[in-house]
């Protein structure tokens, strides 16, 4: 008989899991909460705007490569690629800013007018972070870790000064380079894998390699249309994809999966795949016998932050802003501290604009711009009403100061989403928009299992797993437990 698989949880992780053993001749079924596909990459579509929900940046191209090249396929079959120019915009204050682009001459050329020799440490700092990121992509990243030992081997034993693991970020930056403003430049990726350079490995230097050296490309559609790419391929091969189904617990029987309830419908299935909010499965749907993670230990865990996040749809063009617009904040520890020291909205924060319609205009009506506004914030913050309208307005006073641009005036759309939204629409612990942050003891080996420890036939997968937050990550999450579930039936590797 074909053996039954509910994965729940529509995201990348979920459909990049489903589609892998839908091929493998399993019967899969994806259960989604919410109206449409995507997870956190869902879209929004409002008087003529299209919205990317959630993640914006499309990094690591070989991971979507390698992913669709299982099937005999490529990315282009199924979405097309745009390779930005410039990467990325930086304002340092009102005054000042840079761009990072595809020709690494001119990537140079900034440092160099940002510090003395600038040019030069980049080329070492980049040498560095390239190895690295080959050593984890080919050691690290596409493994299961069921065992300290296997993260601690010989190679890591060996090479672990040289990957800096044991090394803060914002240390081993500052061994090479002096200027606040280069520092941040080599830091900021950080704050997107839901930490802070001071609290961060050193071995996350392999984000510079990313962005300055592979490039940084926008899926015309935005990454939504992939999302939706990753679904069709799905159901391509055999995949039903369900939506408006929440799972509202998880069934088993002497410790072993029998299947899950929506509602008062009962599915039965060989093996549950977890792909939405770890700790909300753990505490919300299974019995405490069937918990391998309590309350507690997600209560001694550090988040990553929520997003204060706005989406906001113009009738005119702005002539400040690129694709992607980021400001830091010359002190910028201060923006960390009310993240997660002293959890408090902060004042003067750095922020992440998104303008997508520069490079797809399709995504807004003629002659208007698709913006997408980001804060980091502490979970758990009061998001009341009024609170998250003040602030609103505070963080556009905030940008339009830095930025020169006012995006009130011709303003048709504007929509807030941010720590609650995060906890009613995907049940985001305190409504973190990341899942874990990436510390040292939260990396690898030190992030919740993809398999449950208490039930047979429960695995989990999604940013919570190794090797965590992002969309290249969760696919490769997807990976990692397909081939551990397909094994499981007593298969071959796939």
């Amino acid at each position: 008989m074909t053996k039954s698989i509910i994965v729940v949880g529509a995201g990348f992780a979920g459909l990049a899991t489903a589609a892998l053993l839908s091929k493998k001749g399993y019967e899969v079924t994806v259960l989604e909460k919410n109206a449409s596909i995507g997870g956190r990459a869902r879209i929004w579509e409002h008087q003529g705007f299209s919205f990317d929900m959630g993640p914006s940046w499309y990094l690591m191209p070989e991971v979507f490569d390698r992913y669709f090249a299982h099937f005999g396929h490529r990315t282009s079959e199924y979405y097309q690629l745009s390779e930005l120019d410039p990467y990325y915009r930086v304002f340092f204050n009102p005054s000042e800013f840079v761009e990072i682009t595809p020709d690494y001459q001119d990537t140079k050329r900034v440092f160099d007018s940002l510090e003395s020799g600038g040019g030069t440490m980049l080329d070492d700092y980049l040498k560095k972070a390239h190895y690295k990121y080959d050593v984890a992509m080919d050691q690290f990243l596409y493994r299961e870790y069921t065992s300290i030992f296997q993260f601690f081997n010989l190679r890591m034993l060996r090479e672990g000064l040289r990957l800096n693991v044991l090394e803060h970020m914002d240390r081993f930056v500052s061994r090479s380079f002096s200027d606040r403003r280069t520092k941040q430049l080599l830091e900021y990726a950080m704050v997107f894998l839901g930490t802070s350079p001071q609290d961060a490995p050193a071995l996350y230097s392999i984000m510079s390699h990313v962005d300055m050296n592979l490039g940084v490309y926008y899926p015309m559609g935005g990454l939504g249309a992939v999302a939706r790419a990753f679904a069709r391929l799905a159901e391509e091969e055999g995949t039903r994809i369900r939506t408006n189904a929440e799972v509202t617990r998880i069934r088993y029987r002497n410790g072993k999966i029998s299947g899950v309830e929506i509602g008062d419908e009962v599915l039965s299935a060989d093996r549950v795949i977890f792909a939405g909010d770890y700790p909300y499965a753990e505490t919300e749907l299974l019995g405490k016998d069937g918990r391998s993670l309590g309350s507690g230990y997600w209560k001694r865990r550090i988040l990553s932050p929520s997003m204060f996040l706005m989406y906001i749809g113009l009738e005119r063009e702005l002539s400040n802003f690129r694709h992607h617009t980021l400001y830091f904040e010359e002190d910028w520890n201060r923006h960390f501290h009310s993240i997660f020291k002293e959890p408090e909205w902060p004042l003067d924060p750095c922020f992440y604009v998104s303008v997508i319609s520069k490079t797809d205009p399709n995504t807004a009506p003629k002659g208007g711009e698709n913006v997408f506004v980001l804060v980091p914030v502490a979970p758990g913050l009061d998001d009341s009403d009024d609170q998250r309208e003040e602030y609103a307005d505070h963080v556009l006073d905030h940008i339009t100061r830095i930025t020169g641009e006012d995006l009130r005036v011709q303003q048709k759309v504007r929509r807030i989403f941010s720590g609650r939204d995060f906890m009613a629409d995907y049940h985001a612990y305190q409504g973190t928009a990341l899942s874990l942050a990436h510390t040292l003891f939260q990396t690898a080996i030190f992030r919740p299992s993809h398999r449950s420890r208490k039930l047979k036939g429960l695995y989990y997968t999604g940013h919570y797993t190794h090797p965590g937050v992002g969309v290249p990550m969760t696919v490769i999450a997807s990976e990692i437990v397909a081939d551990e579930v397909h094994k499981s039936f007593g298969e071959n590797k796939f």
